[in-house]
Formats: C-alpha cells, structure tokens, sequence
C-alpha cells in the first residue's frame, strides 16, 4: 500500500534545521486536527510502528516527567481557570446564529482613501526604528568642557571620607563590617529586631564590629558617609494651622545626578538632528536631546553652555489603608540622562526632592476658599523648592561630571474652550496659550486684585498670587505639561472607553466573553469579568486592553445597529495608544499616531447612536491632539511616563513610612531615605575600589528601547523525558505525526524530490529505531536588555496535554497555544497562523544523519 495515499494534504514539522540546505527543497506543508481525523490504515504498511516495546521500554511507553520545569505561575492560572469554573459555572455552548462577523477589510474601512495611506504607511514605518540614526550635531559650540578638576567623582568621594587607605571598604574596618551594615539597612530586619540580634552574647565581639545597636550605627552612618544633600524642613504657617514641607536644595541634587558615576557613561551634554539615513528626509523623536526642544533652547543661551533639562513629578499617594496617612513626595530628574536608564528604579535616576504638605484644611467650611488656600499653598512651596533654579537659569553654574570635566549648565496647553475639546481636526490645531499674556495678567495682582480677577477670568487663568513657575527662566509651563500616558491615555481615555464599551454591550456579555478567553503568556485572565473591578490600575487597563477588541469582534448591539463602526472606534484608540508608547518614533509613525486619532473620530458617532453620550469635550481625549507637537518637542512619551515615578511611591514613600513609629513620621522617613542613600553611594564607591578604581568610558550610543531581537530558548532537559507515539497522537493531539516526520527526513536526505509522487514512494525507506520523544511543554523568547546585559523572557509558547493539579482533585484543561509565524508568505500580513500540538527532538541513535541534525522541532 502506498504510504501516501490516505494521509491528508498536508503535513508539517518545524525544526531548528528546517531552513539549513538547499533553497529549492520542496516545501513541508503544515497538518494536524485541523486537517482531518486519524486513521489507523495510513500506517499499516510502515514498518517497526507496531513494534511490542521490550522490558526496558515499559519506562518510555509510561513517560518519565520532569517536576518543576514550567513557571508556577502557568500551573497557577490553569488552577485558577478550573476554580472559576466551579465556581461560576461553566459558559454554555452558544447557539451558533448567523451573527455578521465583519471581515478585517470592513474594520480597516478599504473604502477609505485615508485608511489606505494608514496601511501603506505602517507597512514600511517599524523596520527602520531598529537602525541606528543619523546623527547631526549642534553646529555651534555646545556641551564645552570648560576646565578639568583632575579627580573624579569616585575619588572627591574617597577623600571625603579618608585621606589615605589600602582598606577598600573605609570607614567601615573590615568587609565584615560593611556587609553587615549594608545588610542591616537594605536588606535587615526592623531597627529594634536588628538591636535585639547584636545584644545576644558574643554576637557583637565575635563579629568585631565597630557598632552595638542600631543607635551606633545610624550614628556612625550620619557622621563618616557622604551622600546625597540633605533634607531641610520649614514650616508654613496657613490660617491657623502648620504645615511641615521637607525639601533638598535642588542644585545640589541635580549636581549629585550630573556627577553620579553610574550615568557618566552615557550623559549626554548636546542636542543632536537624528533621522532614519543620510539623505536626512525623516526626523526621528526618541531621547530629549534629539528633540527641537533642545536645540531651539540651545540657541537662547550662550555659546559652550550645557543645558540640563529638569523634569520634576508630582504625585500624592496613599501610606496606609485605614488610618488615612498620605504623603505627597516630588520627584526630580534630568533630561541628560538617557530614558533606558531613567526608567529603571534600580538605577536611582530620580532623586526625591520633597515631601509637600497633605493637609486639607479641615477648619475651612467653606469649600471654594478651601480649594484657593490648598492652590496657594502648594505654589507657594513648590516655589520655594524651585527658587535655586531662577538664579541658575539665568546665570549659569560651574557642573561637574563624574570623570572630572565642568560644564555649565481645560486644556492647560492650548485656547480651545471647554464647550469645543471634542472638535479634532489635523489642519486646525488650537493655538497654545500666549505666555505674554498670562504673565501680564499675573502682574496685575499687585496693583489691583479685582483687576487680577477679571483678567485672569478673561484669560482663562486660575487666579493663583505668584504661582512658583512664574520667575523660573526658559519655561513655558503650559509647554511643558508632557504627554503622560498612565494618568491621561489608560487611567483617563481608555477607562471611559471601557464605560462606553460595557454599557453598549452589556455587563454580563463582556464577563461571559472574559471567562472564554484561552491562557496566553502575555494576557492576563480576569476569570470573573471586568465590569465589577474597582479602582484599576494602569497594569490592569494595559492588561484589559490586549484583549479588548477580541472581546468584541463579533458583538451585536442593540437595535440591530452595525458594530463596525465600534470596533473602528476601539481599534483606533488601541491603535493611538501603542503607537503613544512607542520609543523611538519618525515623521512616518507620527503620521500613523495621527491618522488613529482621526480614525476614531471619524467613527465615534455610534456611541451617540448608543445614547451613550452626548458629546466629547473630555479634557484628556482633546489632549491627545498635542501628543505629536510635544513628541517633536521633547522626545517619545516614555521620557516623562509617571508609571516610572509611581513605582517610586513604593522605595520612597511607603518603605519609608514603614520603617518609622508613626510619630513625626516625615521627620523619621527622610533620616531613614538619607541613610539608605549614604550606604548605596558607599556600596557604589566599594564596587569602584574593588574593580581597580577605573576612569569611567563613555558610551556613544544607546539603543532607545526598541531591541526587536528574540532568541529563542528551551530548558536544558525536557519535561517529559520520552512520550510514546501512541501518547503523541492521543494526549498531544499529534494525529499525523509519524507521517509528517517521516516526510520532513525525507525531504532533508533527498532535497532533489520534485513531485509528491516522488516524496511519497521515499517514505518506504525512513525507520526509526526509537518508539518515543522526549518533549517539552514550553518554549521561551528572551530578549537582552542593551543595559544592563540581563535576560527576560518576552514570551512563551505553551503545549501540554490535560493533567491532574498537585493536589489531584481536579483535571487541568490541555493548553495548545497558537502562534502567527512570519513566513515570508503570509501575503499582505506576511504571518501564517498555526497551532502547537508538539515540541520535541530526535534521539541521537537515529540512523538518519538528517535526523540527528535537526536538534530540537515543533509539529504544527
């Protein structure tokens, strides 16, 4: 019988070896379930199938599993998807109605002249975002050394705290000593736990310490180990109450950041023109120096001067659940830091500048005072806080870096009123606000305050007496409020599109599709719906937002209206929203980022058509006009993402107050921060000593982000040491696997196979001399952060049959994950969609040379 003639169409196995030989080998077609169902008679005639397994085969018929070689995290969901199962019930089979599924050419509205340019735009705009740019400098002089110290950052430090040591981990006696110390303040038990372990005999004196208790320690800590500057801490006295602000003096703390040896490497001192090649047709926006921002302000000040673009975060955050302890901390930065480094809290980019006031003025009944003194009072100290910077501006400050060198360093953005922020049009962007006028209507306050009122009231302005930006030189504060996607696009667009989304579908439908969704390794499932969660996070609207438009692809809505135009809407604001957070952008993907915004407008009527709302003057929507102006500003919005400063909240607030009595705490987390900062710098400082106390080298260029590179990656030993053939087909769901690998050997022997015919009639001549594989369940995608050098998975492709969970009491669903594959022959998509059923690899004691080549393969 020819082994070809009842096998399906097509069959397929992937390996790692597949693309290795000669170009012209006739192609393995893909097979599986979806193929057919199996039948025993396609492998009567092939022999050593049925072979009975000897005695020391009964070990690989039964299959030899490996314990712990998946993430927890995986068996965890799996669990999780079973107890909701219980627990809610199983979703019932639906009854399969003619529901209009609209095709993907009527979402992407082919008819469109302007969708078509959207799609011939987006086919070619990635690929060049992952070379590097070309760089134009500042022509004129910018970023001069002006003179050279002689001494580095590391070894002022080093004479701060000694003259002269062969001891490394000086003042500390002994690396004994430090580590303890170290240990003691970043890693250690509370300050009395930490008392109690050093009064145990012996422990002290065995140890050799040069402290008793924790009191010696903070002690020794304050008086021998520099750090960053100081706290300072005023009193502001507003009617009849006391506020406590504690603040740093800000040239200081921009001096520690400019200095720090950790960025010498990669601060940048000049702006720079960077465009996609040298015929310098398209501009490229990623870091701020590569900005106009920049380099328009480089031409406003004098020549040599470097200039340090502060940018400052505020944020009031919540320290305890139930006794209602707030603290409002700023946060301070520099944009001559690159964004890959600013965006890693463990690099310590951002130096906490201060902690405001958080009173509400409780004694004040009446409410629209209340909300003018709360205004006043934090102008007023974010005034005081910023006051350093006017004199700086202005004049300049000698700045030195870590290898010595010195340098010298409504809508609140535009007039459209608040009746007409729905009103979207790329030809007609409002003006932004004239500072001219706002400054003169500031002034009026001290000549008459009616005035002030009535001009402020004309100019739109909130009538604020002096407010703290009003003197600083080189800013434009309504220019400078930067596109902020966690507050604005997930926590303001996206949640009201969630609202929208829930109230035209309906609350049970939209849990009910949740409940559907398959596993994936980046999807997280909300197992009990979306529509009853409260208080999202930004992490959790990102989360819903991957798979929000599969939810409602084939939706139908009330009143038999066409849901086209809600899935244009969603998927326009999908797509605004990921290309907002692209980090590297050209004048390509900033058209892309525009045309999504006029997508949605375009099709928002249906929301109306829903009775849904009746308008769009919705601030942060209206605001999302501004994001490509600011974008060629300043750079990509992940320079001033707040997601960064919010994940501070946790080392610099709530750590903080965690570690104080809760009495006087804000004097008692600022000690606390101040000693954790001197033992970082002091561990920084050590970690320099021990290398050989090198010069720092610098960098010349930092990939911003966007490392498309995957390397793929399987554990050292499979999950399941062999599975038989038999088990492949049944548990795996591997129907046509024998044929299929049988045709892949023998493509990879003989590549000269022109016909079918041909192929079928060489199957005759492959055996194998094994009856089972080994196999993995899972395969991952890592990727390498340019950096620091450290791996992390991006993703992971699934496949494991139907199991028990660890305590056997109930049967865990299979996962089969599927993956779009880029072929080169996926047609205008270029990806080919397939479903994993099988990871394996081939014995070595195959008597196939093509076999034993092949390493590890996929069956699809």
């Amino acid at each position: 019988m020819d082994p070809g003639v009842d096998s399906p169409e097509r069959l397929g196995v992937v390996t790692d070896a597949a693309n290795e030989g000669d170009g012209e080998a006739l192609p393995v077609a893909e097979a599986g379930n979806l193929f057919g169902d199996h039948d025993d008679e396609a492998y009567m005639d092939l022999p050593n199938e049925n072979a009975t397994p000897q005695d020391g085969d009964l070990a690989m018929e039964v299959g030899m599993d490996l314990e712990g070689m998946e993430d927890d995290d995986v068996e965890a969901d799996a669990e999780a998807m079973q107890i909701a199962a219980d627990e809610l019930g199983i979703e019932p089979p639906r009854n399969l109605t003619n529901i209009p599924v609209p095709s993907v050419d009527s979402i992407d509205e082919p008819d469109n002249p302007a969708n078509s340019r959207f799609k011939h735009l987006r086919k070619g705009a990635e690929h060049v975002l992952e070379k590097r740019p070309h760089t134009v400098a500042y022509p004129n002089n910018a970023g001069v050394v002006y003179s050279t110290s002689g001494l580095t950052q590391n070894q002022c430090y080093e004479g701060q705290i000694s003259k002269s040591s062969s001891n490394p981990y000086t003042p500390f006696t002994s690396k004994l000593d430090w580590e303890i110390a170290k240990w003691a303040k970043l890693r250690g038990p509370s300050s009395t736990a930490f008392t109690e372990l050093m009064a145990i005999d012996g422990v002290q004196e065995g140890l050799n310490l040069s402290f008793k208790n924790t009191r010696e320690l903070n002690k020794f800590i304050d008086g021998k180990l520099p750090g960053r500057p100081p706290f300072e801490h005023q009193e502001i006295l507003v009617g009849g109450e006391v506020c406590d602000v504690y603040f740093r003096d800000i040239i200081a703390c921009i001096h520690a950041l400019f200095g720090d040896p950790d960025f010498a490497p990669y601060l940048v001192v000049a702006p720079e023109r960077h465009y996609t090649d040298e015929s310098k047709e398209e501009r490229m926006y990623h870091d701020m120096h590569a900005g106009r921002w920049w380099w328009s302000t480089q031409q406003s000040v004098g020549p040599g001067a470097t200039i340090v673009p502060v940018i400052i975060s505020t944020d009031k955050t919540q320290l305890t659940l139930f006794r209602n302890k707030n603290a409002y901390p700023i946060y301070m930065t520099i944009g001559n830091i690159p964004k890959e480094i600013r965006r890693r809290p463990s690099m310590r980019a951002y130096v906490l500048l201060g902690y405001l006031p958080t009173t509400r003025l409780e004694y004040v009944s009446n409410h629209a005072q209340k909300r003018r003194m709360i205004t006043n009072l934090y102008h007023a100290c974010l005034g005081r806080i910023l006051q350093p910077l006017v004199s700086a501006g202005k004049d300049g400050v000698l700045m030195s870096m870590a290898n010595g060198n010195l340098h010298t360093g409504d809508c609140p953005r535009c007039q459209e009123s608040r009746n007409h922020l729905e009103n979207f049009d790329t030809n007609e962007i409002p003006p932004a606000r004239d500072l001219n006028t706002i400054m003169t209507a500031l002034k009026s306050i001290d000549h008459d305050p009616d005035t002030f009122l009535r001009t402020c009231s004309a100019t739109r302005l909130k009538p604020v007496a002096h407010p703290f930006w009003e003197n600083l030189p080189h800013v434009d504060i309504y220019r400078s409020i930067t596109p902020d996607i966690l507050h604005q696009l997930y926590q303001g667009v996206v949640k009201h599109l969630f609202s929208w989304v829930i109230s035209a579908c309906g609350a049970a439908e939209i849990d009910a599709r949740c409940r559907r969704l398959p596993q994936n390794h980046n999807v997280r499932l909300f197992m009990k719906g979306i529509t009853s969660l409260s208080r999202l996070t930004g992490q959790e609207h990102d989360q819903i937002c991957r798979f929000l438009l599969g939810l409602i692809i084939d939706i139908r809505l009330p009143d038999s209206l066409s849901n086209v135009r809600l899935l244009r809407s969603v998927h326009a604001i999908l797509d605004f929203l990921y290309f907002a957070q692209y980090p590297i952008h050209t004048s390509t993907t900033l058209e892309l980022l525009e045309d999504s915004l006029m997508r949605f407008h375009d099709n928002k009527t249906i929301f109306c058509d829903l009775g849904i709302r009746e308008n769009f003057n919705i601030p942060k929507l209206h605001f999302s006009t501004h994001y490509v102006e600011l974008i060629k500003l300043f750079g990509t919005t992940d320079n001033f993402n707040t997601q960064y400063t919010e994940r501070l909240h946790i080392d610099l607030a709530k750590d903080a107050y965690a570690a104080t009595n809760r009495k006087d705490e804000f004097e008692q987390m600022t000690a606390w921060l101040d000693r954790k900062e001197k033992i970082l710098r002091h561990a920084q400082y050590v970690e320099w000593r021990l290398a050989g106390s090198p010069l720092p080298e610098l960098v010349d260029w930092i990939p911003p982000g966007l490392d498309m590179h995957r390397e793929l990656y399987l554990s050292k030993f499979p999950t399941a040491r062999a599975r038989s053939f038999n088990q492949l087909e049944r548990d795996y769901g591997a129907t046509f696997f024998i044929i299929a690998l049988r045709r892949f050997i023998s493509l990879a022997n003989n590549p000269s196979l022109a016909t079918e015919r041909q192929l079928d009639t060489s199957l005759w001549n492959v055996h194998f001399p094994f009856q089972a594989l080994p196999v993995w369940h899972m395969i991952k995608f890592r990727r390498t952060d340019p950096v620091t050098g450290q791996l992390s998975t991006a993703d992971s492709i699934h496949v494991r049959p139907a199991r028990h969970d660890k305590q056997k009491s109930h049967m865990l669903p299979g996962r089969f994950d599927t993956a779009l594959i880029n072929d080169g022959r996926g047609k205008d998509y270029g990806v080919k969609g397939v479903l994993h059923s099988l990871f394996f690899s081939v014995p070595g004691t195959s008597n196939s040379a093509a076999a034993q080549d092949t390493g590890s393969g996929a069956y699809v």
